[in-house]
């Protein structure tokens, strides 16, 4: 089987609302599922709205939550350069990747809820039926999304993301610029979460999410197995 080609669509916005705190994309939601994804061949693309440079949370890179695959992925020098040569979305053509994968941190409420480009690779991926894989805040791409009767895409599916809880336990209830929680609901998601930054992932067709950081390893392993089953079923007939 050729390797599978999986595309991350990070967030560009390093600002916590009108805050002076900084933010961007969380770091194991990118290490982790990175990992899982070079182990098994993939060819990996990432892209944000901007393009090139992509910001990390800072918070994300502390000492007290490092991992193992966040440390590794710092050291990584070939890992290290697709964040800083991140390509430019608009130029993403869903045709030429098997796979996406949304990673979150808070900055994709402000430039991924809402992104036309985003919301038009996110609906060519559906409609071809490629997996669609997305953790924490980066479940926020898919709430804009429409199927072919203009509906909101997410009505009816089986959705977990960061959960109200989470962002309260935070503190970034009254700085984020909507609950991803609350919004999910509200367009008729059937919300499920587990216990607060407790791995909680939920599957519903192609599309795969996780409740929050520790939820990213394993929403990327099924996104492989997913693309494998599919390119399998394809080859089959």
């Amino acid at each position: 089987m050729k390797s599978i080609k999986v595309l991350f669509v990070t967030t560009s916005h390093n600002k916590m609302g009108d805050t002076v705190d900084k933010t961007g994309v969380w770091l194991e939601e990118v290490s982790a599922p990175y990992f899982v994804f070079k182990e098994v061949g993939a060819d990996i693309t990432f892209a944000s709205p901007d393009g090139g440079q992509v910001p990390l949370d800072p918070k994300s890179q502390g000492i007290i939550i490092a991992t193992r695959s966040t440390k590794r992925f710092l050291k990584d020098e070939e890992a290290m350069n697709y964040l800083s040569h991140s390509m430019v979305l608009a130029e993403i053509k869903a045709d030429d990747y098997d796979a996406v994968f949304l990673p979150g941190g808070h900055g994709p409420l402000w430039d991924l809820a809402d992104n036309k480009n985003l919301k038009q690779l996110l609906e060519a991926f559906y409609n071809d039926d490629k997996p669609i894989g997305a953790v924490c805040h980066g479940v926020v791409g898919l709430v804009s999304l429409q199927n072919d009767k203009g509906e909101s895409l997410v009505k009816g599916k089986q959705l977990t993301c960061f959960s109200n809880s989470e962002e309260e336990s935070a503190g970034l209830t009254r700085v984020v610029p909507f609950l991803l929680e609350t919004k999910l609901r509200s367009l008729g998601a059937l919300y499920s979460k587990g216990a607060d930054y407790v791995s909680h992932v939920v599957a519903d067709g192609n599309i795969i999410t996780g409740q929050n950081p520790a939820s990213s390893e394993e929403v990327a392993k099924k996104l492989v197995a997913l693309v494998k089953h599919n390119k399998e079923a394809t080859t089959a007939f």
